[in-house]
């Protein structure tokens, strides 16, 4: 019987290292294979997500902020991510329909800024935490924000920027929500490259992410969640 668990154990172990894998060898073919191995094999798919395809993802990541690839590379990386992901997600929301939610978010991409990389991981990591995410995409508009803010009438927008030319939209988010009477009703976290503390601060914004771990555990404390230790 142990010999069993061990080579469950052992089996599991390979198929969230082939998720992994299939990041880093950017294979969007294989990816969507691979995260339905794993959930054939009982991979908890929050697991799936967080030691293999965010593990790929940092990794290459990382290979990019090194120099030792370059920007095509990085985004047929999140493809492939994504690609398992349309299999993981639907997974973990299905296991999370019992549990009580954490709260509403919605997150997007500043308008003239179409990387959707640190977003999309994001995005996968509150979902696992347990939040209810709309990702409103790259590239979103000003009044995107203000529309979907009304409709869908979220706990905390996140916004994500990888260039300083477009980091300034999200100020003009900030103000507009100011302006529409929705600020006092709702909590903006900022990341992305470019942006920081201090630029989160000075544009107003409640909180700021420097990873997708960080911006998790943010977001919970915005809502009332904190990690207990």
């Amino acid at each position: 019987m142990g010999n069993v668990v061990l080579s469950v154990g052992i089996m599991n172990e390979e198929l969230v290292s082939k998720l992994m894998n299939v990041v880093i060898s950017y294979d969007t073919e294989g990816a969507a294979k691979a995260a339905q191995d794993a959930l054939k094999a009982g991979v908890d798919p929050v697991v799936a997500i967080e030691e293999g395809l965010a593990k790929g993802v940092r990794i290459v990541g990382e290979k990019f902020g090194a120099g030792e690839v370059f920007l095509p590379e990085l985004m047929v990386a999140v493809e492939a991510m994504k690609h398992a992901m349309t299999i993981l997600e639907p997974a973990i929301k299905e296991g999370a329909a019992t549990t009580k939610s954490l709260g509403k978010v919605m997150i997007g991409t500043i308008e003239g800024d179409i990387h959707d990389i640190g977003k999309s991981l994001v995005s996968a990591m509150l979902t696992v935490a347990g939040f209810d995410v709309i990702d409103l995409g790259s590239d979103v508009p000003v009044e995107k924000f203000i529309e979907k803010t009304r409709e869908v009438k979220p706990d905390v927008i996140g916004m994500s920027a990888l260039m300083t030319t477009t980091m300034l939209k999200m100020g003009e988010v900030i103000k507009a929500l100011q302006k529409e009477g929705l600020r006092k009703e709702v909590k903006v976290i900022v990341g992305g490259a470019p942006t920081s503390e201090e630029w989160a601060n000075k544009i107003g914004a409640d909180g700021h992410g420097g990873d997708a771990m960080d911006a998790v555990e943010v977001m919970k404390n915005l809502v009332g969640h904190e990690r207990q230790e």
